[in-house]
């Protein structure tokens, strides 16, 4: 008997000395999280957000994959039918383009804007629209501040009148922005002008960080530009925003876009971003966009920045 129990200490001290000498990857790890594919548009803000999504998730432990300034609005929004990318920052208001059978007047409120894109994106393309940043960042018209206050222009009813009296403007816009029929057209029907194809400098990308560099410089005879609400860059360059008294363009809120199948897979996510969203206010978004167009500061570097410096990461 005593033999026998002497057999079975040994047994069991070999046992656990064996379990010992296993390797560490041999011992049980939970799954990661992800891949998840994060993109962004080719501009100054959009490198910006998708920056602050990348940041976000990699601190929360997700495996992500950086596509960030990945293309233009039609291109990454391919992308997210096709299950290429998984989430991106988008705006409210280009819903009105999405969907263009929708009444225009709900895209020139920010409620119904985000509550009309959200239903329908989610409806018909099985995507979801988490919080959007309380900043609009719609499209605009800049002029020089030097020409600007030479001709007493304030409006886009002031700036119609000095293209329509044969004054000198070349203005510098993204394909988009000259194409779309909410863009520069929908300015010019309801200001009553008309740019000919030689009073524009046309770029193939959609970051404004270049049309406003170009009027700022004089590049070929350039004078107006492309903008954003957001822009932080105008001012410090020289130029000011035409004011769209007639309130033509929509709203546009940024927010973060998400496959739904992702989201179910993940819903941590919204709780993850959306905090940080709702700090992004116009005049937050302007100073951030400054550091990045005008102080030359890597996008990825201002949005971690940001996120450090507000507790939203390590």
């Amino acid at each position: 008997m005593r033999n026998n129990q002497t057999f079975t200490r040994i047994l069991l001290l070999a046992a656990v000395l064996s379990m010992a000498a296993l390797p560490a990857f041999a011992t049980p790890t939970a799954e990661g999280k992800g891949p998840i594919t994060v993109a962004s548009k080719i501009d100054t803000e959009g490198a910006l957000l998708g920056n602050m999504i990348v940041h976000l998730l990699e601190n929360a432990g997700f495996d992500v994959v950086d596509n960030t300034e990945f293309g233009t609005t039609d291109v990454i929004r391919r992308a997210i039918f096709n299950d290429e990318i998984d989430i991106y920052p988008e705006y409210t208001g280009n819903g009105g383009f999405f969907f263009s059978g929708t009444e225009s007047s709900l895209w020139q409120n920010a409620a119904t804007a985000y509550q009309t894109v959200k239903e329908h994106d989610f409806r018909e393309n099985n995507i979801v629209w988490l919080q959007p940043a309380p900043a609009n960042n719609t499209w605009a018209i800049a002029i020089r501040q030097d020409l600007a206050e030479a001709e007493g222009l304030v409006t886009l009813e002031d700036f119609a009148a000095f293209v329509n009296a044969g004054g000198t403007i070349k203005l510098a816009g993204s394909e988009e922005f000259v194409s779309r029929p909410d863009a520069l057209p929908s300015f010019e029907e309801a200001y009553g002008f008309d740019l000919s194809d030689d009073q524009l400098l046309t770029l193939s990308g959609g970051n404004t960080a270049m049309t406003i560099q170009a009027a700022a410089r004089r590049t070929d005879g350039v004078n107006t530009a492309m903008a954003y609400g957001t822009d932080g860059a105008l001012a410090a360059l020289g130029l000011v925003v035409m004011q769209d008294s007639l309130a033509v363009q929509p709203v546009y809120e940024p927010a973060p876009i998400v496959r739904a199948e992702v989201l179910d897979k993940y819903p941590e996510i919204a709780g993850i971003l959306e905090p940080v969203f709702r700090t992004l206010s116009l005049e937050t978004l302007q100073g951030l966009n400054a550091k990045i167009a005008v102080d030359g500061l890597p996008a990825a570097d201002v949005a971690r920045d940001y996120l450090v410096e507000n507790d939203f990461i390590n």
